[in-house]
């Protein structure tokens, strides 16, 4: 199983970053093991269409969990057709968000949390 948290630095000790299109990079991890590798967020500087672009890189690398603060609709909606659940409302470390799932911590959300384009222009 892989899980992709939205990540503003490079390892596991790294803050989670509050957007998932929009932030600057991924760790893709597996919880079993901890072993864990960085995906750069391509999408990240799109002028539009971000969250789409973001959901499609991240179902590409066999992601089944996404745990990120906020998901918006458009990246909702793909990651939800590939079957990818999405958590959202995680902070802390990336470290601290794995174990958080492992502990049974957070909920698959429902439906975005946020509306589209909300994380233009935020750091």
């Amino acid at each position: 199983m892989k899980i992709a948290i939205s990540s503003m630095g490079t390892d596991l000790d790294a803050q989670v970053d509050s957007r998932f299109g929009r932030c600057q990079r991924f760790i893709i991890v597996e919880p079993d093991t901890m072993k864990f590798e960085v995906l750069e967020n391509s999408g990240a500087t799109a002028a539009g269409g971000a969250g789409i672009a973001t959901a499609q890189a991240i179902t590409g690398k066999g992601v089944e969990v996404i745990l990120t603060g906020h998901c918006g609709p458009n990246a909702f909606n793909v990651l939800e057709a590939a079957g990818v659940k999405v958590m959202t409302d995680v902070s802390g470390t990336v470290r601290h968000a794995i174990e958080g799932y492992k502990m049974g911590k957070y909920q698959a959300s429902q439906k975005a949390d946020t509306a589209p384009h909300s994380g233009m222009g935020r750091r």
